[in-house]
C-alpha cells in the first residue's frame, strides 16, 4: 500500500479529523463557547481600533460569529463579509437587514451590488490550526490569496476563530501560506509561536 505523505493529502486528513472534533461538539457547547469567543475577540484592541471588520456568515458546525457580528455593528463598525467570486475572495460590507445570497460551498453572502472593501482587520474561519498561527483551511486556498492581497498594500489583522478541538499539534505549511497574527477560541486568545 503506498501512502501520499504530500502535504495536500496530510491537510486533507487533518482537515477531516479536526472537522469532525468539531462536529461532534454538542449545540450547547459550541453556542457557549460562541460566546466566550465573542467575549474575547471584542476586546482585542487591534478589532476595535477598525472601521471595518471582516467576519464571516456561519455554514455546517463553524463558531457562530452573529452575535459577534451585531455587537461589532452596535459599537459602529461596518462589518464586511467575504463573496467567492471566479478571481478570488472579495470582500462587500454587509448593514444589518441587508438580504445575503446563496453562495458557492454553501456560503451566505452579499450580493453583488453590496460595496466592496479592503479590510484591515479580519476574523478568518479555519477547519484546523497550530500555534504557530498556521491554518488549515477548506482546501481552497481562498483567504491565503486574500491575504496575500491584502497584505501587499500593509500587513492586514488576521485573527482565527475557532473552537479549542480545532487545534492540531503542526500544520503542514508551504511557502504561500500566511500565518494568523492570533487565533481565538473558547479557551483564550492564541499568540502565535512563530516557526
Amino acid at each position: 500500500m503506498t501512502i501520499d505523505a504530500s502535504p495536500d493529502s496530510s491537510k486533507a486528513t487533518l482537515r477531516k479529523a479536526a472537522l469532525a472534533r468539531r462536529d461532534g461538539l454538542t449545540v450547547e457547547a459550541r453556542n457557549a463557547a460562541s460566546r466566550r469567543i465573542a467575549e474575547i475577540v471584542l476586546s482585542l484592541p487591534g478589532i476595535a481600533r477598525a472601521d471595518v471588520v471582516s467576519a464571516y456568515w456561519p455554514i455546517r458546525s463553524e463558531v457562530d460569529v452573529r452575535p459577534l457580528i451585531a455587537a461589532l455593528r452596535s459599537r459602529g463598525q461596518a462589518v464586511a463579509l467575504p463573496q467567492v467570486t471566479p478571481d478570488g475572495l472579495v470582500f462587500r460590507l454587509a448593514a444589518e437587514g441587508d438580504a445575503l445570497s446563496h453562495g458557492g460551498f454553501g456560503l451566505s453572502e452579499p450580493g453583488p451590488d453590496a460595496p466592496a472593501v479592503d479590510p484591515r482587520a479580519l476574523l478568518v474561519p479555519l477547519a484546523a490550526f497550530d500555534r504557530r498561527g498556521h491554518r488549515i483551511g477548506y482546501g481552497k486556498g481562498y483567504y491565503d490569496r486574500a491575504l496575500a492581497r491584502l497584505d501587499a498594500r500593509e500587513r492586514a489583522l488576521a485573527i482565527g476563530i475557532a473552537f479549542s478541538a480545532q487545534e492540531i499539534p503542526v500544520v503542514p505549511d508551504g511557502p504561500y501560506d500566511r500565518a494568523l497574527d492570533g487565533i481565538v477560541t473558547e479557551a483564550g486568545l492564541i499568540h502565535p509561536t512563530g516557526d
